[in-house]
C-alpha cells in the first residue's frame, strides 16, 4: 500500500495538472481578441482521421481582431472552413482559394455576459474535480487507518495538509477564473 507521503504527492500532482487542464480549456474561450488557442478544439477529417486544424495549417493572428489559416494542403480550404462554420465560435471564415481568414467581430455586453457565465461553469467544473481529488486522497489515508498501518495523529495531520493543499489550489482556480472574466469583459 501507498504511504500518506505518496498519497499527498499524487494528488498534489493532480491537482496541478486539473489548473494547468483549466488554463488549456478557458483558452479556446473567445475573449474578444484573436488567439491561434481558438481553435484548439476544432478538428477537421485528414485522410479519415479527426486531426486538429494546427497540426494540418499553420495558424497566426497578424491583426488584435484576425487569425489567418494556412493549410499545408489546398484541399484542405473546404474542410477546415466547414470544421469552422460547425462549431460554436460563431465565426464566418473567408477564403480567397489560398488562405482562410477569420475576422472576429467586436463581442456584445450580452454576448460577454454569456462567455463569463460558461468561464464560471468550467471553472467550477474543475472545482468539482479538486474536490474529488481531496475526497480520494482522504479516503486512502483512512484505510491506512482501518489497517492499523498508520496512527489517528497521522491521519488528522494528513487530512489537515490534504485541506490546505486542497485550499491553495482552489485559490489558484479562483484566479485563473478572474483572470479569464476579467479578460473577456475588457472591451
Amino acid at each position: 500500500m501507498a504511504t500518506i507521503q505518496e498519497i499527498m504527492t499524487n494528488m498534489e500532482g493532480k491537482m496541478h495538472k486539473t489548473v494547468d487542464a483549466l488554463r488549456v480549456d478557458l483558452a479556446s474561450v473567445r475573449a474578444g481578441r484573436a488567439t491561434p488557442a481558438l481553435l484548439d478544439k476544432i478538428t477537421v477529417d485528414y485522410y479519415g482521421t479527426p486531426t486538429p486544424i494546427n497540426q494540418v495549417a499553420s495558424v497566426t493572428v497578424p491583426e488584435p481582431r484576425m487569425i489567418v489559416i494556412q493549410p499545408w494542403e489546398k484541399n484542405l480550404l473546404k474542410e477546415i472552413s466547414k470544421a469552422i462554420q460547425m462549431s460554436d465560435l460563431g465565426l464566418n471564415p473567408n477564403s480567397d482559394g489560398v488562405v482562410i481568414r477569420l475576422n472576429l467581430p467586436q463581442l456584445t455586453e450580452d454576448r460577454r455576459k454569456e462567455l463569463v457565465k460558461v468561464v464560471r461553469k468550467k471553472s467550477e467544473d474543475y472545482r468539482v474535480i479538486a474536490r474529488n481529488l481531496r475526497r480520494d486522497a482522504n479516503d486512502q489515508i483512512k484505510k491506512l487507518e482501518k489497517a492499523k498501518e498508520v496512527t489517528e495523529d497521522e491521519v488528522k495531520k494528513a487530512t489537515d495538509k490534504i485541506q490546505k493543499i486542497t485550499d491553495a489550489i482552489m485559490k489558484e482556480i479562483d484566479a485563473v477564473n478572474a483572470n479569464k472574466e476579467k479578460e473577456v469583459m475588457e472591451v
